[in-house]
């Protein structure tokens, strides 16, 4: 069982095995020597983790944060191995898994070479504000979603404020102008 804030690994550590979550949530992050985090992902209940270090036995590649209790299945590296060489179903299911995230992260890639900010802060917008119409984020947490510093995206809420797209207030972001977002979201991406 994690805490919220607990580690499970470090980039860099020694792996020994991977993990399923049972529930709650991590988030995989890059943490920078400036203490810059960047989160690549976010993993919750029947997510694996840590499955590319316990596969290939290469250090740890990312840290692995819970961002709230979260219960956690480890299998260890040994194991894992065992049953991917018995079991074709499982090596099937581990590979589409790891298909799936490195499609994922091409799609995060893409997204970052053709989005400045206020398209990459657009497109967090549109996605957490399904069915409220709030976000209820920190700016702390969407500057780590669009891989940008708090005082920018700051700033760049401050303007679409000023444009009427968005309101802020303590409970979050409230998205006024969904057309609006989108419309800056595809204008930036074309």
């Amino acid at each position: 069982m994690l805490e919220p804030a607990e580690i499970l690994f470090r980039r860099g550590d020694t792996p020994d095995a991977m993990f399923i979550v049972l529930e709650g949530e991590v988030e995989v992050l890059a943490v920078f020597a400036n203490g810059r985090q960047l989160r690549y992902a976010v993993a919750g209940p029947g997510a694996v983790v840590g499955e590319m270090g316990a596969l290939d036995g290469k250090p740890r590649s990312a840290d692995i944060v819970a961002i709230r209790r979260t219960q956690l299945w480890r299998i260890p590296r040994a194991a894992l191995l065992s049953a991917l060489e018995d079991e074709t179903q499982a090596a099937l299911a581990l590979i589409a898994a790891l298909g799936a995230r490195l499609r994922t992260a091409n799609g995060l890639l893409h997204e970052a070479a053709l989005q400045d900010l206020g398209g990459r802060l657009a497109h967090l917008l549109i996605n957490e504000s399904r069915g409220s119409g709030i976000v209820a984020l920190t700016q702390a947490e969407m500057a780590r979603r669009v891989a940008a510093s708090r005082e920018k995206v700051n700033r760049k809420l401050a303007e679409f404020a000023a444009q009427k797209i968005v309101s802020l207030s303590r409970s979050g972001v409230r998205v006024l102008a969904r057309e609006k977002l989108l419309a800056y979201f595809h204008d930036l991406s074309t």
